[in-house]
């Protein structure tokens, strides 16, 4: 090798390593402070694409979830003025078939049909105030079934049917007990009424079921998208951090190896030296 006060192959070398070195400890202390090994595309490309297009995916998923529960809040609202209104028939039955007994007075008829009026008009009040966010599957005024994101894509949905619990619905309009001809008129209405609302919440029970079980998978299937995300990105930090001290110390190293190799022309005035 040449001996030269010019050129110091030697100290190129080692600024080069040390350049290296502090590239790599850069990296590793950023790793560090962030929790990421990928945190843009220059670092992985296509790794990073992959995990944009899951990130994509969950923030599609909580809008799903947000959609979900808004069914959920619906049907729950609707179930429990349903549950109230099948209470409610049930009294009506009992006023229509006291009232239809055929040695009724008529003050006796008349104190039934002012009961079995009132219970009318709770019937009909609960199915006009089971609303939530402004949608009532009660009241009659929607037909078509309410839909619901079912998945990222939007693609799928899932529904909640109307079902008509107003007076007109159950077919309960004009009734009155006060004759023994119109207390079994009302006890056969109010019997039919009863075998109609129940299969109707059936229905709207089993809907809400299936939402709540559609709901549970989103949420599963948000964390694992949350867990593979993770798995892409983020970084080791029990393997960083024993990383980060062994770059430190080979930084050091690197350093004074620097420093020696800047000495060595120093060497060459000895050379001269009388």
């Amino acid at each position: 090798m040449t001996t030269s006060i010019h050129t110091n192959a030697s100290a190129l070398v080692a600024l080069q390593n040390l350049n290296r070195t502090n590239d790599q400890l850069a990296a590793t202390q950023s790793r560090v402070n962030t929790g990421l090994k990928v945190q843009g595309a220059k670092d992985n490309a296509a790794v990073w694409a992959v995990a944009q297009g899951q990130r994509a995916d969950k923030g599609s998923l909580e809008a799903v979830t947000t959609s979900l529960n808004r069914a959920t809040s619906i049907a729950d609202v609707s179930l429990a003025a349903g549950e109230q209104i099948s209470d409610l028939l049930i009294e009506l039955k009992q006023k229509a078939t006291a009232a239809s007994e055929p040695s009724a007075t008529q003050a006796t008829r008349d104190s039934y049909n002012a009961e079995f009026q009132s219970l009318l008009e709770s019937i009909q009040s609960f199915a006009d105030n089971a609303i939530f966010d402004g949608a009532n599957i009660f009241d009659g005024s929607i037909t078509a079934p309410l839909d619901f994101l079912a998945n990222a894509n939007a693609s799928e949905t899932i529904s909640l049917d109307p079902q008509d619990m107003t007076l007109t619905g159950l077919g309960l309009d004009g009734l009155d007990l006060t004759s023994e001809a119109n207390a079994t008129a009302a006890l056969t209405a109010v019997t039919a009424a009863i075998t109609t609302s129940s299969a109707r919440l059936a229905d709207l029970g089993a809907q809400a079921k299936q939402i709540e079980r559609h709901t549970v998978f989103v949420s599963k299937l948000s964390d694992s998208l949350e867990t593979g995300i993770g798995n892409l990105v983020d970084a080791d930090l029990a393997k960083e951090s024993a990383r980060l001290q062994a770059l430190q110390v080979q930084q050091q190293l690197g350093v004074q190896a620097l420093s020696i190799a800047n000495q060595a022309p120093q060497v060459i005035l000895s050379l001269f030296q009388g």
